[in-house]
């Protein structure tokens, strides 16, 4: 009897143990922010060239780049920032920056995204 009572225990215990990692695995993934995806280094990666003086956690290298502070000021016009994430070489042949959205290197809604952070500078 001791033994059922054992097997079943074991029984339950590895039940609880598959139930709770299934629900871990249908966890919503943390949605990405324009910040998340801008620091990303293998996504946008903003910080290899840009500095971001206003936002503290940004550890920046970047000094090729322009600063992306007042980027509201510099852009009013929100859709031509966005251009210029998605392909600067429209605006500039020689720039350095890359075409984020023309070599897919950043989804439709991630470049949204990351033009409503940086708008936000």
């Amino acid at each position: 009897m001791r033994i059922i009572k054992l097997a079943v225990a074991a029984g339950i215990a590895g039940m609880m143990v598959m139930a709770s990692s299934v629900q871990a695995q249908q966890a919503p993934k943390k949605e990405e922010t324009g910040k998340d995806i801008a620091y990303n280094k293998s996504k946008g990666n903003c910080l290899a060239c840009h500095g971001m003086p206003t936002q503290p956690d940004a550890q920046s290298t970047g000094l090729y780049g322009p600063p992306l502070i007042a980027m509201s000021a510099r852009y009013p016009d929100k859709a031509k920032l966005r251009a210029k994430i998605w392909d600067a070489t429209a605006s500039n042949p020689h720039t350095s920056m890359p075409p984020f959205g023309k070599h897919k290197v950043l989804t439709e809604q991630e470049i949204d995204k990351v033009t409503d952070f940086i708008h936000s500078l």
